[in-house]
């Protein structure tokens, strides 16, 4: 019956490296950016993740005091923040992220970005939908963002549109 349950004199240490262990991480995440939880990038997610499984696997390992899972968990979070701030640097920030993609220019797609981007005519086509688009010609760009999003603008758009934020933005 022991193996099932467990015994009762370790929890209350279970317990207390969980809530430790979590407001460790409450506490990283608080000192670094909202954009960690707001918007995930390949390396949010990996940090994310990895937290998940110190808050999770720590308490439960015999083996593992909470300084030894605190000392990893703070040493994820100061890698995801130096991450973060090296992604300002624009030559660096390739290493990180995708740069945004041109699916459709001027009402043609762009197959070969398509296929880049891992995404189908019908995964497009359902985005367009979900944007009231009902014809491609209709559509002056659309661009999968770093953050796997797509954005759809459309021709009628482009009289209030600023130049600046599709300028460096490459159609091939």
């Amino acid at each position: 019956m022991n193996e099932l349950i467990g015994g009762i004199s370790g929890l209350g240490w279970v317990a207390a490296k969980a809530l430790l262990l979590y407001l460790t991480a409450v506490f990283g995440f608080r000192l670094g950016e909202r954009r960690t939880l707001a918007e995930m990038s390949a390396f949010d997610f990996i940090a994310a993740v990895a937290v998940g499984a110190i808050v999770g696997r720590v308490p439960n390992a015999n083996t593992t005091s909470y300084l030894a899972g605190a000392a990893t968990l703070i040493t994820v979070l100061i890698a995801h923040r130096a991450v973060s701030k090296l992604r300002q640097f624009p030559s660096l920030a390739l290493m990180f992220d995708h740069p945004p993609r041109v699916l459709i220019s001027n009402g043609r797609i762009i197959e070969p970005q398509l296929r880049r981007s891992g995404l189908t005519r019908d995964d497009l086509y359902g985005v367009l939908r979900q944007h009231g688009v009902l014809d491609v010609k209709d559509v002056h760009l659309v661009i999968f963002e770093q953050r796997g999003k797509l954005s759809v603008i459309r021709r009628s758009d482009l009289h209030d549109s600023d130049p600046e934020l599709v300028r460096e933005i490459r159609v091939n």
